[in-house]
């Protein structure tokens, strides 16, 4: 399956390390790559993730958002910075919140997903959740708004 980076409209040749599934990869903690399904504990591999390259989190079918949950908890609570990757059911109209909840790498067959991957940053002009990527939300941009207003004012 073609492997897309963020910045990237082609695909990529997918040079580093082969992913483990998790049960293996706990027997033998050699590899820098995981492979987790929707239903594994992040948090299992929060002792060792400065050793971890790449984390692959799998979506069996687009309407099962699990790893987004897996995604947030990875980048946001254990601040893992390595690659992370979407696998299985990735759809390009779901780019946008793939990339605001921390993924940077995908698998997908599905054309014109490059292109869509380029878009998806700007596809939305304001954002409602607070997350890692550091876009205000649209609650903070209407209190800097005020708090301009008001200095301007006085």
């Amino acid at each position: 399956m073609p492997l897309f980076r963020e910045g990237s409209a082609t695909p990529v040749v997918n040079d580093g390390p082969v992913p483990m599934p998790l049960a293996e990869w706990f027997k033998d903690r050699s590899s820098t790559a995981v492979a987790l399904a929707n239903t594994d504990d992040v948090t299992s591999l929060q002792p060792r993730l400065a050793g971890l390259a790449l984390i692959t989190l799998h979506f069996p079918k687009f309407s099962d958002g699990r790893a987004y949950s897996q995604a947030r908890i990875l980048r946001e609570r254990l601040g893992y910075r390595g690659e992370l990757r979407a696998t299985g059911g990735v759809l390009q109209d779901q780019l946008p919140f793939l990339l605001r909840c921390g993924f940077d790498s995908f698998e997908s067959d599905q054309k014109g997903f490059g292109e869509a991957l380029l878009k998806a940053r700007t596809l939305f002009s304001v954002v409602y959740q607070p997350t890692e990527d550091g876009r205000p939300t649209v609650s903070q941009l209407r209190l800097q708004h005020r708090s301009v207003t008001l200095s301007a004012a006085q």
